[in-house]
């Protein structure tokens, strides 16, 4: 899909005025010359495109705005790749994923001779941003170049989801890096996914006349089928009362998803006004499409420069003000590119890293193989009250509890357990408070997009449900599965929005369904057979459960897996947990003799003796 025409090579080529050029010196200082061209061309590209997105930009600090120019300069590009009709729809197929491919290369060698991804790669590289999560939106976008179709609703939104949201989410990452998160509140997630919603729509409304001619019509078949005739209508440019009354019930929905009042609550108060100034230039431009009539088919309508400037001049005010009162974090070191997980595994591999050494200089006891557990699960509890014992807030709690988990992972690494599972957040979490249930799950976003986990030879892995949970921590969760997929170290299993009689009810579930379409036997139903309709079936069973916080109960955790489980509590709080912890406990469980219901080996000797 279009925003405006495309650039040609000349447009690639232009120099930009004079301003434009001391702008970006000012924020790149002591770059290179070819750098600062080529940010200076990813500024030209995004205000060629769409002259709403360039003028958010310029409500960003000043610091960030040559990250914006270049992540919209990527994705501009993309689309023009996508939508070239000078060729066939696997041609343009091909040419989308050839830049995608040049743009792994371009990130292992940590710069390109295309300017748009050089200046992609140096964002990534100063900013310390995963392009791997944009992966999905670079397929969807290759995908694009054959037309799509959606049946309803749903498939609509999925489509938005893939496309958008994972650009929306590194520019939420470039807030974050600058000390000026974007903070998104749990319970105004379903607000968060309309307002992306309302802009996909608002984008679709405006490009008619460009989409139509080339085959492209966007609104899903559900939303057609209620004016008889307005598919035939719009695919041949006539413009009917079925196509006045779509368009009409089209910007009445795009404006209603766009209007979420407490969707800015709590944020920092620069990033609240580009959202709002977003929100507001967007049902700008619904009216532009309400007010165009028949002229909606021929030309993409634009809201009056006097509607921008209203809009616009005193948005313009609050940034600055805004801005001026916050201390930001300059652009940080460009990493090696071998870091970045955008690179193929092989390039990865040489990356990996080994855990940091603890503080003290603790290192791990010698057990022997035959002694050591296979799996440790572990249940990190007392983070709320640490912080009431010091007279904090309990979300501060858990902010402590994050090192924690770096200190069991670190250990877990050194003395060579080959399984670890975390209880993260469990689904009887839920009827905790807002604040606190946001801070677990931003917590846990945060250590997938900048722990320092990343580059140890660790193998993530997601047990649990994705119902409620935030979209981006779900597209994160799975990134990080699939990016350490071919790791052989420690398996690292953490249990987000989790329940064991959840998951047996599910995998039972499962098991009637097989049963259903003859797959198995009902009859002749085994544990194995349960076991491999699990979510992980090669997980192994736990060996020793361990929990923190001096409750003896075992909560709902791996009731499958930790049936014949070695128990061990400890009365200290998460937060005051470290790795020698973890290494007591495995001392603990070595010394243990498990049975698993069979004699003793010593008694069975003297029998036979």
């Amino acid at each position: 899909m279009r925003t405006t025409t495309q650039l040609t090579t000349a447009d690639r080529k232009a120099a930009l005025p004079a301003q434009q050029g001391r702008s970006i010196a000012r924020s790149l200082p002591s770059e290179a010359p070819d750098l600062r061209a080529a940010y200076r061309l990813c500024r030209r590209t995004t205000r060629v495109h769409d002259t709403g997105i360039y003028a958010l930009i310029r409500l960003m600090p000043a610091v960030l705005r040559p990250a914006g120019w270049a992540l919209w300069a990527a994705a501009s590009v993309l689309d023009d790749l996508a939508d070239q009709r000078d060729a066939q729809p696997a041609e343009r197929e091909a040419r989308v994923e050839a830049w995608t491919r040049a743009l792994r290369d371009d990130l292992a060698a940590g710069a390109s001779t295309d300017p748009v991804r050089h200046a992609l790669v140096d964002t990534a590289l100063r900013w310390h941003l995963d392009l791997s999560s944009l992966q999905g939106a670079m397929t969807s976008t290759r995908d694009d170049a054959r037309g799509r179709r959606f049946a309803d609703w749903d498939q609509w939104r999925a489509w938005c989801t893939e496309a958008v949201v994972p650009w929306v989410d590194q520019l939420r990452h470039l807030f974050e890096q600058a000390g000026a998160p974007m903070t998104l509140r749990l319970d105004r997630h379903k607000d968060y996914a309309q307002f992306v919603d309302g802009a996909r729509l608002t984008d679709i409304l405006t490009d008619l006349s460009t989409d139509l001619p080339q085959g492209d019509l966007l609104l899903p078949h559900e939303a057609l089928v209620a004016f008889p005739g307005v598919e035939d209508d719009l695919r041949q440019g006539r413009w009917s009362p079925a196509t006045a009354a779509l368009i009409g019930e089209m910007t009445a929905l795009a404006r209603q998803w766009l209007t979420q009042p407490t969707m800015t609550r709590g944020m920092h108060p620069g990033a609240a006004v580009v959202l709002g100034t977003a929100a507001c230039l967007m049902r700008a431009q619904l009216d532009a499409v309400d007010a165009a009539g028949p002229a909606l088919l021929k030309r993409a309508p634009r809201p009056t420069l006097v509607a921008r400037a209203r809009i616009l001049a005193p948005a313009r005010l609050r940034a600055h003000l805004a801005w001026s009162l916050t201390p930001l974090t300059a652009p940080g070191p460009r990493r090696p590119s071998a870091l970045l997980s955008a690179v193929s595994p092989a390039a990865e591999s040489t990356a990996l890293r080994p855990p940091l050494p603890h503080p003290g200089g603790a290192r791990p006891p010698q057990i022997p193989a035959d002694r050591m557990p296979a799996h440790v699960a572990v249940i990190m509890d007392g983070n709320g009250r640490w912080a009431n014992q010091r007279g904090l807030p309990r979300p501060d709690g858990h902010r402590a509890g994050g090192p924690a988990v770096h200190e069991m992972i670190y250990g877990a690494l050194e003395i060579g357990l080959p399984h670890l599972t975390l209880y993260a957040f469990s689904t009887e979490n839920w009827k905790r408070d807002t604040d606190e249930i946001t801070t677990i799950l931003d917590a846990i976003r945060h250590n997938l997009d900048e722990g320092p986990l990343r580059d140890l030879d660790v193998r993530q892995r997601w047990l649990g449900h994705p119902d409620k949970l935030p979209d981006e921590l779900v597209h994160a969760l799975r990134r990080e599965e699939h990016r350490t997929r071919n790791r052989t170290g420690l398996t690292l299993t953490v249990c987000i929005n989790y329940g064991g009689r959840d998951e047996i009810t599910r995998t039972a579930a499962a098991l009637a369904q097989a049963a259903r379409a003859g797959d198995i036997d009902p009859r002749f139903i085994g544990e194995d057979d349960f076991a491999r309709h699990l979510p992980h079936p090669d997980m192994p069973d736990v060996d020793l459960l361990w929990r923190t916080g001096g409750e003896h109960r075992t909560s709902n955790f791996l009731p499958w897996h930790a049936t014949y489980a070695e128990l061990h509590f400890t009365p200290h709080y998460w937060p005051d947990a470290d790795r020698r912890d973890l290494w007591q406990a495995i001392t603990a469980y070595s010394r243990r003799q498990r049975r698993h219901g069979a004699t003793p080996l010593t008694v069975q000797t003297r029998a036979v003796v």
